[in-house]
């Protein structure tokens, strides 16, 4: 049974809603992904989406569970948003914009490996995509035992580097913004005797070319399943 909200709130681009609309699962969703974009996953309460919705907090669970729930359902969300490319590409180039794609999703919310990791794939969306990996790892002969551990790797990997790729950004924001400079490296005043090689390439240590460092590591673990393909060939 919906319940109608106690006062007026806002949508997420300004606008007051009217008191009459009904609350259900898609605007307690909205609500919790409005307020996970401003505040970061961990602070957000079932309480505290009840108050951005102007509903009292017992309205919620006629159609959420709990937290708990609405992770999941972000979860499946992301996924939903990630574009799985045709069959009709080579498997190499299948996998490089699978991956690509799923980073790009990521990038777009706030915690979203968090919440990824947090939840288990069991939702339509995210057994897709993985039927969809494993789907290309068999048609290309890969031996069923390693099919499940490379697709993991190859997801591992993306969402290792997006949570990498968000921590450094963040933190170049946060200087910038107490400083009014960009982070400096430690790396070259470092005494060259003694670490030779972290001062020869702290030029490269320190950049931020995130996309051709990705690209990079998709191509190297592409190498690696081809190289154990032809092996067992």
């Amino acid at each position: 049974m919906a319940r109608r909200r106690i006062y007026p709130s806002e949508t997420e681009n300004g606008a007051v809603e009217e008191l009459h609309t009904p609350l259900d699962q898609p605007r307690i969703l909205n609500a919790f992904l409005s307020m996970l974009q401003t505040e970061g996953l961990e602070p957000i309460s079932m309480r505290k989406i009840a108050d951005f919705l102007g509903v009292k907090a017992a309205s919620l669970y006629y159609h959420v569970k709990d937290k708990d729930q609405l992770i999941v359902l972000l979860g499946e969300k992301i996924r939903s948003e990630v574009e799985l490319p045709g069959p009709e590409l080579d498997w190499r180039e299948g996998l490089k914009i699978w991956a690509c794609n799923f980073r790009d999703t990521l990038k777009r919310y706030r915690d979203s490996v968090q919440i990824m990791n947090a939840t288990f794939a069991a939702t339509p969306h995210r057994l897709a995509h993985i039927e969809f990996l494993y789907r290309v790892f068999a048609r290309q002969g890969f031996p069923d035992p390693q099919i499940p551990w490379f697709a993991s790797m190859l997801k591992a990997y993306v969402l290792g580097f997006v949570d990498e790729e968000n921590r450094l950004l963040e933190r170049s924001k946060q200087k910038q913004k107490n400083a009014g400079t960009a982070e400096n490296s430690p790396f070259p005043s470092l005494p060259e005797e003694k670490y030779p090689h972290l001062v020869r390439l702290a030029e490269y240590t320190t950049s931020s070319d995130f996309d051709n460092e990705f690209i990079c590591g998709i191509q190297v673990l592409l190498d690696g399943f081809e190289a154990q393909l032809a092996a067992r060939k």
